[in-house]
């Protein structure tokens, strides 16, 4: 799944002005019929349902039945736009989790919410963003998890290598679904692909070279087990324990 775009590789200064809301008059000519708001709209939506590289001026342009000059007046091009749509995909969920709920909690809901980012726009696995546009979402966002993980006790670098941490475990994650889904498009299915391994498979357990492999139960490789649920739960674990640390060293002095 190789990436195909880069966020803030565009005029920066004005993807900001975009962002946080200078920029939604067109910059010249008659008061047009779109807004900005519907232009990010549509390229998200065409982007959940044919991925990011289907995203074009001229495509979108279509979508929207209007001239692709009339986009230009909006905004500069494909690479403002993108920082538009990561921007908007990325508002924070409602849920029900306060800061009152702990710390845990939030970080847990932090990791399922971004699962769910993921899942229903998998076109972000396409996108680098190394270098984000910082826009209203974004910012809203990190100011929703620090004020749940603030009461940790971590400190700031910590509290951002938390989120990095578990932000790297959920692309992880999203990225191996993505690529099951990728896969079961190939036209064969999951069953015919391992059925087509079974006999010599069968073979080489049987042959005592791996006995470790061979002596795994069926439910090693089932479906009732919850992988993701298991590895959030072991990192939560561990910040637990380093959030614990941290709490008796300061009762010592």
């Amino acid at each position: 799944m190789a990436t195909t775009e880069t966020s803030g590789s565009g005029d920066i200064t004005r993807s900001m002005e975009l962002l946080w809301g200078d920029g939604e008059r067109p910059t010249r000519g008659p008061k047009p019929a779109l807004t900005l708001e519907r232009i990010v709209t549509a390229a998200v939506r065409l982007a959940d349902a044919e991925g990011i590289a289907a995203v074009s001026m001229r495509r979108l342009s279509q979508e929207l039945g209007t001239g692709t000059m009339s986009l230009y007046r909006y905004l500069p091009g494909k690479a403002e736009l993108l920082d538009l749509m990561l921007d908007r995909v990325q508002a924070p969920a409602d849920d029900d989790v306060t800061v009152a709920d702990g710390w845990r909690a939030g970080v847990e809901a932090y990791a399922r919410e971004t699962l769910a980012r993921y899942q229903a726009h998998p076109w972000l696995l396409h996108v680098n963003q190394s270098r984000p546009v910082l826009g209203p979402s974004a910012v809203g966002g990190l100011e929703k998890i620090l004020a749940r993980i603030k009461p940790t006790g971590l400190s700031d670098p910590e509290l951002i290598s938390v989120l990095i941490m578990v932000e790297g475990y959920v692309t992880g994650v999203a990225r191996t679904y993505a690529h099951t889904v990728e896969a079961e498009k190939s036209g064969l299915s999951e069953e015919a692909f391992w059925e087509k391994q079974g006999p010599l498979l069968e073979r080489v357990m049987n042959s005592g070279r791996y006995p470790l492999v061979a002596g795994l139960s069926e439910k090693a490789f089932g479906p009732d087990f919850d992988h993701f649920e298991f590895g959030l739960q072991r990192i939560l674990d561990g910040l637990d324990a380093l959030v614990e640390q941290r709490r008796r060293e300061a009762g010592h002095n």
